[in-house]
């Protein structure tokens, strides 16, 4: 447990390093990292005393055992009870099996106690049950032929309300924008989706059937997904592209690449797309593992396409060629995008505009732009018009 909290300290601040520096907190970080590792060092100074403990009594039974053998078996040799020879095997019998074995379980038995410690967390983990599991009845979903519907979409985190009677109908091959201020339920909404959560209340169904009765690797082989946080693999490019079709070829990964404007970068690399990208892509910029992550779902090529912020760590230019290549991506797909940028999202078929987990309205830009919306606030705040 000790062990554990001095892991998790030191990861996280190895990994903060740069705020660590940056707001002089090497002092505060010290004091922190000496008082776990004082108490990781009682912890083991208790164990190293038990253990002490427990090898000297052993070896003090051990010894005292033997010698009252012995003892015993000068007193019955000296008045001819036994003989020398059986008094001989006796000990030999007692003394190298039964007591010694006695000796290495107590042995045994401190390990156990030191190893359960690490053991429960283990089995702590192990116990644990996923709260998505498929219906008994499910079904294979292999293609998508009409609508999404959101009917009456309830969720919360555990007690706190997230979304609150969603409803929204969403027909194939159309972009639907989402947007709202922070903490809205903008991701939450689009988590539903995919499975990586259940509604608390109501449904969403595709092509009239609940998701909740569709099979959760079928449901996701529908969908690729670019979130705001990158998320890199400590392995190559071709390894970190190829997550979105294991399958794909040399040159599918290439065009991928390039239509999400990153192959020209890593092909001048020394060793290409055989360039490792280092943990949490480490050795590139927002920007290029962004890109990487869009190339990943450009590659999967899934009828239905979440962006959650995708362009939001290009610089200017970048996100002009990347949107270009989103574009073509997002023909004849069900595409749900997630954009602080309202300008990225002028030309969605529709605007959700969400507040405090409810949809306030929705329409196309132009009609927003219109009437006194709750979008329009949001835009005249963002271009300051």
């Amino acid at each position: 447990m000790h062990l554990g909290e001095l892991t998790d300290a030191m990861r996280e601040m190895f990994s903060g390093i740069r705020t660590v520096k940056a707001f002089k907190m090497e002092d505060e970080e010290i004091v922190e990292f000496k008082a776990i590792n004082s108490r990781l060092f009682k912890r083991v100074m208790q164990t190293v005393k038990a253990k002490a403990l427990n090898s000297s009594t052993t070896e003090f039974i051990y010894s005292m055992g033997l010698a009252a053998i012995i003892i015993i078996g000068g007193y019955v040799i000296s008045s001819k009870t036994i003989s020398p020879g059986s008094l001989g095997g006796f000990v030999t019998v007692t003394a190298f099996l039964i007591l010694t074995s006695i000796k290495r379980l107590a042995k045994s038995y401190g390990k156990l106690q030191e190893s359960l410690a690490g053991a429960s967390r283990v089995f702590e983990l192990i116990d644990q049950h996923p709260t998505i599991i498929d219906s008994p009845d499910a079904i294979e979903l292999k293609k998508i032929e009409n609508e999404i519907v959101f009917n009456n979409v309830n969720f919360a985190y555990e007690t706190i309300p997230v979304l609150k009677d969603i409803n929204l109908t969403v027909q194939k091959g159309q972009i639907i924008a989402i947007v709202g201020e922070s903490g809205a339920g903008k991701s939450t909404l689009l988590d539903l989706v995919p499975r990586f959560y259940d509604p608390t209340k109501g449904s969403i169904k595709i092509d009239g059937i609940d998701i909740r009765l569709i099979k959760r690797d079928s449901l996701l082989d529908q969908i690729a997904i670019v979130c705001q946080q990158t998320f890199l693999f400590n392995r190559s490019f071709k390894d970190n592209i190829l997550c979105g079709r294991r399958s794909a070829s040399t040159e599918e990964i290439e065009n991928a690449a390039q239509a999400a404007n990153i192959h020209d970068f890593i092909i001048n690399l020394p060793k290409g797309y055989d360039t490792i990208v280092g943990e949490q892509g480490v050795k590139l910029s927002g920007g290029q593992k962004q890109r990487v992550t869009i190339a990943r779902a450009i590659l999967k090529n899934a009828p239905i396409l979440i962006l959650d912020e995708a362009t939001s760590s290009l610089d200017s230019e970048s996100e002009k060629l990347v949107q270009g290549a989103l574009d073509n991506l997002m023909k004849d797909k069900t595409t749900f995008v997630i954009a602080h940028r309202l300008s990225t999202i002028r030309h969605a078929d529709r605007i959700v505009v969400l507040k405090k987990g409810c949809i306030v309205e929705t329409g196309t830009h132009g009609e927003l732009i219109e009437i006194e919306s709750e979008y329009k606030k949001q835009y005249r705040i963002q271009f300051d018009t």
